[in-house]
C-alpha cells in the first residue's frame, strides 16, 4: 500500500489532522529525536512501516498506535 493510504478516521493533533500514513510519518520526523526514540513513537513508527507494506488492518493498528503515543503524554516507555 502507499504512504499515501488514508487512516479510516484522521488522527486529531490539536486543530491538525492526520490523514494518511505520510501525514503520520511527517508528525513523528517532526518531533526531537529523543522523543522519536521513546517507546510508544517506536511502537507507532513500526506499525505504520507494516501498514505502508503490508496494509489490510494494520493501517488500523497504526492508527491506534498514534492515537496511544499522543496519548502517552507524560508517561515514560
Amino acid at each position: 500500500m502507499p504512504w499515501s493510504t488514508a487512516f479510516d478516521d484522521p488522527v486529531r493533533v490539536g486543530k491538525r489532522k492526520l490523514l494518511t500514513l505520510q501525514d503520520a510519518a511527517d508528525y513523528i520526523m517532526q518531533l526531537p529525536e529523543a522523543a522519536q526514540h521513546e517507546t510508544h513513537w517506536q511502537t507507532a513508527i513500526e506499525t505504520l512501516i507494516n501498514a505502508a507494506e503490508t496494509g489490510g488492518g494494520w493501517v488500523m493498528f497504526a492508527r491506534i498506535a498514534m492515537l496511544r503515543a499522543l496519548n502517552a503524554g507524560g508517561r515514560s516507555g
